[in-house]
C-alpha cells in the first residue's frame, strides 16, 4: 500500500476553503488529459457526490495511457474534513483520501491532505503500484495548492468589487 501526505497553507477561513474546494468538487472539468464528471452531487455537505474520471498513467499498462476511476465523497462535516474513496483501472486498485481544514488563525487555514493507493492484484501491487502511484500523483500537491490559492483570491477580489459599487 502506498500512502502519502501533503500539507500547506492558505489566506482563507476553514469555511472559505470549504465553500471554494466544493464549488470546485461538484463541477464537470475537461483539462484535454484529465476529464471529470459529476454522477451525483451529493447533499448539502458533499456526502454521497460520485465522479467518474479519466487520467493519464504510464503506457506500459497497455490502456493507452489513460485510466478511469469512480470516486464517492463520505464523512464530509463542513467545514472540518471530508473522506473520499475511489476504485480504479487498470491495476483494480482501490484509493481513500482524507482532507482536513485547520483553522490556522489570522484567516488562515491550514489544508491537510492524506491518501493511501492499493493495487488488488498481488502482483500488480510488488511491481507497479509504487510507480503507477507516484506517476498519478506526481503534480497533485502543486495543482491542488495553486487551484485554491488561485481561487481564494479571486473570490476575495470579487467581493471587493461589489463592495465597492
Amino acid at each position: 500500500m502506498q500512502g502519502h501526505r501533503f500539507e500547506f497553507v492558505v489566506h482563507g477561513t476553514p469555511e472559505e476553503v470549504w465553500d471554494v474546494m466544493a464549488a470546485q468538487s461538484r463541477t464537470d472539468i475537461d483539462r484535454g488529459s484529465v476529464q471529470i464528471e459529476i454522477l451525483h452531487r451529493g447533499d448539502a455537505d458533499g456526502n454521497g457526490l460520485v465522479r467518474h474520471c479519466h487520467f493519464p498513467v504510464p503506457k506500459y499498462l497497455l490502456s493507452g495511457g489513460v485510466a478511469e476511476s469512480w470516486e464517492w465523497i463520505t464523512e464530509a462535516t463542513r467545514p472540518i474534513s471530508w473522506r473520499y474513496d475511489a476504485v480504479s483501472k487498470p491495476l483494480w486498485s482501490r484509493s481513500t483520501g482524507w482532507t482536513r481544514l485547520e483553522d490556522a488563525g489570522g484567516g488562515t487555514t491550514r489544508v491537510c491532505f492524506r491518501e493511501t493507493y492499493e493495487a488488488r492484484n498481488p502482483v500488480c501491487r510488488l511491481f507497479l503500484e509504487k510507480p503507477v502511484h507516484t506517476f498519478i500523483s506526481k503534480d497533485n500537491d502543486r495543482l491542488i495548492e495553486a487551484a485554491l490559492v488561485r481561487a481564494l483570491a479571486e473570490g476575495r477580489a470579487d467581493r471587493e468589487r461589489n463592495r465597492a459599487t
